[in-house]
Formats: C-alpha cells, structure tokens, sequence
C-alpha cells in the first residue's frame, strides 16, 4: 500500500488540494448566497454586477438596453431592444468558473507570488469575457432566435471553460511547479 501511495503521490495531492480547495470556495460562496432572500427573488449582488456590466458595454456600443429585477425569481432581466431577452441568474456570474479555476490553480500550485497574481488575472479575465459573453449573446439572441439554445447551450459555454481550459494550460506549463524549467547553455 505504500509503494502505491508513493507512486501516486503527486496525483493524490493534486487531487486532495483540489478537492479541498473548491470544497472550502464553495462552502464560502454558499454562506454569501445565503445572505439573500430566494423567498423574496433577491438576486446575489454578484450577478446584480454583472447584470449592470453588461448593460453598460451594451450602453457603450450604444445599444438599446436596460435591466431591472425579475419579480417573479432571483435574478435581473436583462432587455435589448425593449425586448426582454435574458434572466441573468447566480449561474451566470461565473463565480462558479472562477471557483473551479481558482481550485485547479492552488492543486497545481508554483511559488506564492506567481499563484497568487495568476488567480487574480485570470479571475479579473474571465469575469470581464463572462460580461462580454452575455452581451453578445444577448445581442445574438435577439437577431437570431432560433439558434437560442445553441448559442446559450452549446457555443458559449464552451468558450468560457475553453478560456479557462487555457488558463489551465498556461499555468501548468510556464508557472506550476511541474512547468518544465529551460536549461541555460
């Protein structure tokens, strides 16, 4: 049993870190959300951010756009066009992707500086394509009404966890400690 633990020892410490840590973020983030009242649909302040952040590039495009709250579930619905065309609801902040992000970089951790400046970034990146993301599928959603559940379902959820798959690959390869080291001549 312990030449297997050795063995297997750097997967079982990824594994454990990673568990632990997105065990312990999500626990976090579950005690915030709890500080809002569903009974009463009161929308997390996180995604009432994000919300009036995709208003705002809308706005900056100089689009027709406003939000308000839905009154009939926590969340912000989000109108183009005065068209109501998305309820931007907790799982569209991100924060769950960032969390899952944020565990897969501490379970493949480097030196405390770089780690702690890589979640930062990468937090802050893909917040901002988070907001990007449901202004264009807004925007899409409203030309193209029949590609709804392409759009929302399949395209850009890929493209936020291909961002963060990205993130990933940069990180293990140029920062974690397993980045492989250049050999100076």
């Amino acid at each position: 049993m312990k030449k297997y633990f050795i063995l297997y020892k750097p997967f079982l410490l990824f594994l454990g870190k990673f568990s632990l840590t997105y065990l312990l973020l999500t626990f976090v983030y579950q005690i915030y959300l709890g500080q809002f009242d569903v009974k009463k649909n009161e929308a997390d302040s996180f995604t009432k951010l994000v919300a009036q952040q995709t208003e705002d590039v809308l706005l900056f495009f100089n689009c027709d756009v406003k939000t308000a709250p839905n009154s009939k579930e926590p969340a912000v619905n989000l109108y183009f066009n005065q068209k109501s065309m998305a309820r931007i609801i907790e799982g569209c902040n991100a924060l769950s992707v960032i969390i899952l992000f944020i565990s897969f970089i501490i379970a493949f951790s480097g030196k405390i500086k770089p780690t702690i400046l890589y979640i930062i970034g990468g937090s802050i990146l893909i917040h901002i394509l988070n907001v990007f993301r449901i202004a264009l599928l807004c925007v899409l959603m409203y030309y193209y009404p029949e590609q709804q559940h392409f759009l929302h379902g399949v395209l850009f959820p890929l493209f936020i966890y291909g961002v963060v798959f990205v993130l990933w690959i940069i990180w293990v390869n140029k920062f974690s400690k397993y980045a492989k080291k250049t050999i100076q001549s």
